[in-house]
């Protein structure tokens, strides 16, 4: 008789045990977010149990650092304002092989969080964004998601379009990632940077799709729509400054050359015609923009030279911290008692 086979188990989701002795700090930057900063830090406190839990205080006027050290955080602060400001300082200060980054708003699930850094172990990654599904309409507004896409093309077009979603508070980031980030950003340009950081170091990155909520009643968003969107897309051109030199003052030399060619095409044709030269203050601005044009592609083509030597600089530096650690997983049948080791 025919004994039926067994349905095979399926995966069970990931667990704060699954991590093994894995050390996991859970940065929370705040500003004024007494309302949601409990129910945040006891949220992340039954997903991640053996995390340390870090608020950095932004010189609230509000109960947040009382609030979250009530509930069990690690309460620190940073007088300079600004969610750049507060970053710097939390990687500079806390020393963990994995980082949970997340804003203090309870608009993430803190749910989320073992399968964000499992995958990251997995995949043996640097960074893993969650990319935001609103699960309301106001959750997410008009005017941040029309800019949110505005920015992540912006990004994409210039140094590779590999994610959807670039503005995201909620990240899972490796410690060789944060020890060789300079984190140069002051205030919400900082989820830019850490995603062009990425990006330009070809470092091993992913997104998942996580839920995203509205906020807690009686809390109110830091972000205002133009004047941060106006920061973060200057941020942007800057980055492309620092990092694409030979590209962005190319732009310049096109610009100046054409300009010259404009200017100079009725004088050489009356020239070729008359033999006279009749506009010389024309004819001097054209030669001037044309050696602005030459001298902006000489500009580019050092720096293209020194950002290769920076970038190289970086890498080495990255490369000398430690990496994950290979996660230890259970075979699936067979040898059921044994432990496997995933290849990084």
């Amino acid at each position: 008789m025919n004994t039926p086979s067994a349905v095979p188990k399926a995966p069970k989701a990931p667990n704060d045990a699954d991590f093994g002795d894995l050390s996991i700090a859970v940065v929370i930057p705040c500003l004024n977010e007494e309302v949601a900063i409990a129910r945040v830090v006891n949220d992340f406190r039954a997903a991640l149990p053996s995390a340390r839990i870090y608020v950095y205080d932004n010189a609230s006027t509000d109960h947040t650092a009382e609030f979250a050290g009530k509930a069990g955080a690690i309460v620190r602060s940073e007088p300079e304002r600004g969610k750049g400001n507060v970053v710097r300082r939390m990687f500079a200060d806390i020393d963990a092989e994995i980082f949970v980054l997340v804003d203090g708003d309870a608009t993430y699930p803190a749910d989320q969080a073992p399968k964000m850094i499992a995958a990251l172990i997995d995949g043996q990654l640097d960074m893993i964004t969650g990319a935001r599904i609103a699960q309301q309409k106001t959750a997410y507004r008009p005017g941040h998601r029309f800019g949110n896409r505005f920015i992540t093309t912006l990004v994409g077009l210039t140094f590779g379009q590999r994610f959807s979603d670039i503005l995201s508070g909620y990240r899972v980031l490796s410690h060789r990632l944060v020890k060789s980030f300079p984190a140069l950003s002051k205030g919400f340009e900082i989820e830019t940077e850490i995603t062009v950081h990425a990006l330009e170091m070809r470092l091993a990155s992913a997104e998942m799709e996580i839920p995203y909520f509205e906020r807690p009643e009686g809390s109110s968003s830091k972000l205002r729509t133009v004047r941060h969107g106006i920061a973060i897309v200057k941020t942007i051109f800057v980055l492309i400054k620092e990092e694409r030199p030979l590209e962005f003052f190319s732009i310049f030399f096109v610009l100046f050359e054409l300009a010259a060619i404009i200017l100079a095409w009725p004088i050489v044709m009356e020239y070729l015609e008359t033999g006279l030269v009749p506009r010389f203050p024309t004819a001097i601005l054209s030669t001037g923009l044309t050696l602005l044009g030459f001298l902006s592609l000489a500009c580019g083509l050092i720096l293209d030279t020194v950002t290769h030597s920076r970038r190289e600089t970086k890498r080495l530096h990255y490369l000398a911290l430690p990496g994950l650690p290979v996660r230890r997983v259970q075979r699936q049948g067979g040898d059921s008692g044994k432990i496997d080791q995933e290849p990084a």
